[in-house]
């Protein structure tokens, strides 16, 4: 009995250890330089429908059942996707337009695991018709989710994703 008292008690400072050593946060961006200017890119970029031709999450399932709401491109537009395993179940609603310069949106993941993320799409003139686009999201790791952040990385679980999302939105409008 007073083993299993020791294991317990040691399993509980193990975890509380853990929880206190975990990202509380993640941010994960990645950039791309596009030989159009910011007005053109921005009206792709904008829009929840054609964010789609460019999402490296489409082709993963181009069978994935997708529902949109609201208005596109607006503030308040939902996409929805329920797909296999390699992109799960969520909706992304656009929260903020700066117009010409930003797109905010809130993901809300279902499956495989639920969680809210905030992403966006940021545009910066860079002359010569070119633009910069960062692509990125953050979110905060929430016990006991936290703990499971130790052992993955979320710059490489998504990075190459947003790298594989930018180099096709550059192929699409550079065409």
């Amino acid at each position: 009995m007073t083993l299993l008292l020791y294991i317990i008690i040691g399993v509980i400072i193990l975890i509380s250890v853990l929880a206190l050593l975990a990202p509380k946060s993640y941010d994960v961006s990645r950039s791309i330089e596009i030989a159009k200017p910011k007005t053109e890119v921005f009206e792709n970029i904008k829009f929840l429908k054609k964010q789609q031709e460019w999402s490296p999450w489409a082709k993963k399932d181009p069978n994935m059942e997708k529902k949109f709401t609201g208005v596109d491109g607006e503030v308040g537009a939902i996409s929805y996707w329920n797909g296999n395993k390699d992109v799960g179940e969520g909706e992304q609603e656009i929260t903020r337009i700066i117009e010409g310069k930003r797109v905010e949106a809130e993901l809300r993941f279902m499956k495989p695991f639920k969680s809210t993320s905030d992403s966006y799409l940021d545009l910066v003139e860079l002359g010569n018709g070119k633009t910069k686009v960062t692509w990125g999201f953050k979110g905060e790791n929430k016990f006991p989710m936290s703990i499971m952040m130790l052992f993955m990385n979320m710059d490489k679980a998504v990075g190459k994703d947003f790298e594989e999302g930018l180099l096709n939105l550059k192929s699409i409008l550079e065409k």
